[in-house]
């Protein structure tokens, strides 16, 4: 079920001028671009044709804010068409400043308001294990300033404290939490039992490494650090 075309990164940029349409991103937006390639290049089993099996692995974008390189990729891969991206934000549009999972394929929560997609990821993840479904993952995309807000937390220790092994939390680490943690962000989660990799966020290779170097025996958090403003 995964997907085997690697997505060209030109095309990549050309499809989110298409939904910036003049306005101006920021980090928040360009910083997410390398994971969402490795994630849906390399590692999520999950095509348009199956965007409805139970057994397909399930990607939440916690990170709503940042939603544009997201219907970029989306598009990029056949779950949206490209003409949607033209009238992003249109009052007939289904891709609006956050992502909706009832009108956009593909899109497995709505969110954006920062702190809920981590809970959301536990209560997934508790809910294949509850079907006896062990073999889907979830993944996680969060912002390193969404570990500010404190619902984060009780996620974290939950999902340590109950060996949640089908769930992947990654950090996109742009320096924007308000007071970040000693010895980096994966140790907030270490603390709870957590396995975790810190990478460059714009190393291909090491993002798929990291990104498949769970053990399956407790929750795995990859921290992406993206330092170079875009």
């Amino acid at each position: 079920m995964t997907t085997t075309t690697a997505t060209d990164p030109a095309v990549l940029r050309a499809l989110l001028d298409r939904v910036r349409a003049g306005r101006k991103f920021g980090a928040n937006v360009y910083s997410t671009l390398d994971v969402f390639q490795v994630l849906y290049d390399r590692v999520l089993r999950i095509t348009p044709e199956t965007v409805d099996d139970p057994d397909r692995d399930r990607f939440l974008l916690s990170k709503g804010h940042a939603v544009a390189g997201y219907y970029a990729l989306l598009a990029a891969k056949g779950f949206i068409p490209l003409e949607w991206l033209d009238d992003q934000g249109g009052p007939d549009s289904r891709l609006g400043d956050h992502p909706d999972r009832l009108l956009v394929p593909g899109v497995e929560i709505g969110s954006g308001s920062l702190g809920h997609g981590l809970g959301l990821g536990v209560g997934t993840a508790l809910g294949l294990r509850a079907q006896g479904r062990f073999d889907p993952r979830v993944y996680v995309l969060l912002g390193d300033a969404e570990l500010d807000e404190g619902s984060n937390h009780e996620a974290i220790a939950y999902a340590g404290a109950t060996g949640l092994g089908n769930l992947t939390a990654i950090v996109l680490d742009n320096r924007s939490a308000s007071h970040g943690w000693p010895g980096g962000a994966a140790s907030r989660f270490t603390v709870n039992g957590w396995s975790a990799a810190t990478v460059a966020g714009r190393d291909h290779e090491a993002l798929h490494t990291a990104l498949t170097g769970h053990d399956n025996h407790r929750p795995h958090v990859v921290v992406a650090v993206v330092t170079d403003g875009e």
